[in-house]
């Protein structure tokens, strides 16, 4: 099977996708698909721009999926990595269906000490009939995105009661909201709340729901200043 960044799409199925690069480290991330029937099949890559050996990076392969009810469901991969130099490696491989009305979104993340340096993103999605409008990439935001990166039960119970309180909040920021789990002493760990490299929240991890819904609540008004921020940043940078 031959894969390509843009591959022919089938009779109205669609596909955006965008690469970032966030440092100097010379390792970009690319998301390589071929479609066959409404078979998808998706390809996570590292391709090393340097003559230096790189080591110690860490890859997360995600993908959400949206029904034509409105529903998702989300795959992920996530391991360690390291380069030869000028070396391109496949990290992961994610196969999924598309149907009629049905949108999916794929995003990998390469980081290095927990540091993004290098991300990429694909977007299919179909529509009813030949005649309707396809907007361009840059008129699409992505938005309501927590990606899980706890490595407890309780970080895991933290991601769902954070998750379930921002869908009720009725607010949709247009980023990526992670949840990073570290360990800590004895037993606990350090549950982290990041965007775009920033971190809007951490606190120590403790068995306790209340506890940890109160941080959820405590951490979306953080988030909410936060993007009234982020959004004035951007309207005067476009000044």
């Amino acid at each position: 099977m031959k894969y390509s960044r843009y591959s022919a799409f089938l009779l109205l199925l669609f596909c955006l996708g965008k690469t970032t690069v966030f440092s100097q480290e010379n390792v970009n991330a690319k998301i390589l698909n071929t479609v066959r029937d409404n078979l998808i099949a998706l390809k996570a890559v590292a391709q090393n721009n340097d003559e230096i050996y790189k080591y110690d990076y860490s890859y997360l392969f995600f993908l959400l999926k949206k029904g034509p009810n409105g529903n998702y469901s989300k795959n992920s991969q996530s391991g360690k990595f390291s380069l030869e130099p000028y070396e391109e490696k496949e990290l992961a491989i994610l196969n999924v269906n598309i149907q009629k009305n049905e949108e999916i979104n794929i995003f990998l993340f390469l980081r290095k000490n927990g540091v993004l340096i290098s991300k990429d993103s694909l977007r299919f999605f179909t529509i009813d009939n030949e005649n309707e409008m396809v907007l361009d990439e840059s008129e699409f935001e992505i938005k309501g995105i927590v990606v899980d990166e706890a490595i407890t039960k309780i970080g895991k119970d933290f991601h769902e009661y954070f998750y379930q309180i921002y869908n009720l909040s009725g607010n949709k920021y247009p980023f990526i909201i992670t949840i990073k789990e570290k360990p800590s002493f004895g037993r606990s760990s350090i549950i982290s709340i990041e965007v775009d490299d920033n971190k809007i929240d951490e606190f120590y991890s403790k068995p306790d729901e209340e506890y940890l819904r109160a941080i959820a609540i405590s951490t979306l008004q953080k988030l909410s200043l936060y993007a009234k921020q982020r959004k004035l940043l951007y309207k005067n940078n476009r000044i």
